[in-house]
């Protein structure tokens, strides 16, 4: 392997990301033939194709998108473990998160301001959704998860846990009547939340007489979204269990009630996980740390 293969990982993730091998010189200062040069180099190191170029467009072969998810790895891997024994410098790079829609709505996003003045050198790139991330493919450095955790393959910290409620709105519970026991929703239409990845439908836990009791009530609607969950809740589609904090705005409105308040549902557990690495980066190190104290003082 060359010496400078670092740098040339470099050159050809810019090139990947700006598209353009001009683009790419521009934004590491350097000139275009070096960029040329570089990935070059690692085409012929390699055997394969990476890029296919022209005098109009740049295109990523899929050897070349998947040495790319690599390359940034292998560079992240680098840059941490250079963070993890310069302690005196301040966290900085890009900050990759997968944060579930529920948590991001509620909890992270009005306060990530706070994180940011806290650390103005980390640049978050924030993915939202409910659906499964592999951390090493899509490169993501820590992912934020709500439930029960069943890939062992990472790190996990249990951060606390968020309540949950049953709601409908007014509509809904004017047409069909308010459920007064457990039992009485088996009458009604719940809108439930699927995995994308398993295909599991997600039981509603509620507590009776100081035990759990699980159920699945029959579903007029499955969504693996949870914007769309709360949407169609808010639309008087059919009962709800969702976060507290992402529906508490439209219970304190009116837009959506609380039901079966006798039957207090289980709260969920918070986790984040991040990859097996030796160096663990200061950047999400001190993301696990600051977002643990911003839950610790939500769902206190």
């Amino acid at each position: 392997m060359h010496s400078n293969m670092i740098e040339y990982l470099n050159i050809f993730i810019q090139v990947v990301e700006q598209g353009s091998f001009t683009k790419a010189a521009d934004v590491l200062q350097i000139h275009r033939p070096t960029v040329s040069k570089a990935i070059q180099q690692i085409e012929n190191d390699l055997g394969v194709k990476l890029i296919h170029r022209t005098t109009r467009k740049l295109s990523v072969t899929a050897e070349g998108d998947e040495f790319y998810h690599h390359a940034r790895h292998v560079l992240a891997e680098v840059d941490d473990m250079m963070a993890s024994f310069s302690p005196t410098l301040p966290p900085q790079g890009r900050l990759r998160l997968d944060v579930p829609l529920a948590l991001a709505h509620a909890i992270l996003i009005p306060n990530l301001r706070h994180f940011q003045a806290l650390y103005p050198g980390i640049e978050v790139v924030l993915v939202s959704s409910d659906k499964k991330t592999d951390l090493i493919t899509e490169g993501v450095d820590c992912l934020v998860r709500l439930g029960a955790l069943q890939d062992s393959s990472f790190i996990s910290k249990r951060l606390g846990n968020i309540r949950m409620v049953t709601c409908a709105a007014p509509s809904y519970l004017q047409q069909h009547g308010q459920p007064e026991t457990l039992a009485d929703l088996d009458k009604h239409r719940a809108i439930n939340f699927f995995s994308d990845h398993s295909r599991d439908v997600m039981e509603w836990k509620f507590i009776e007489d100081g035990s759990i009791v699980s159920l699945r009530p029959a579903s007029s609607l499955l969504v693996d979204n949870s914007d769309i969950l709360l949407s169609c809740g808010l639309a008087g589609l059919g009962i709800i269990q969702a976060t507290f904090d992402a529906v508490a705005p439209h219970i304190a409105s009116g837009a959506l009630e609380e039901i079966l308040t006798q039957y207090p549902s289980v709260s969920k557990p918070v986790s984040v996980m991040y990859p097996d690495r030796r160096y663990l980066s200061p950047k999400v190190r001190v993301f696990i740390d600051w977002f643990s104290e911003v839950l610790a003082t939500q769902l206190r």
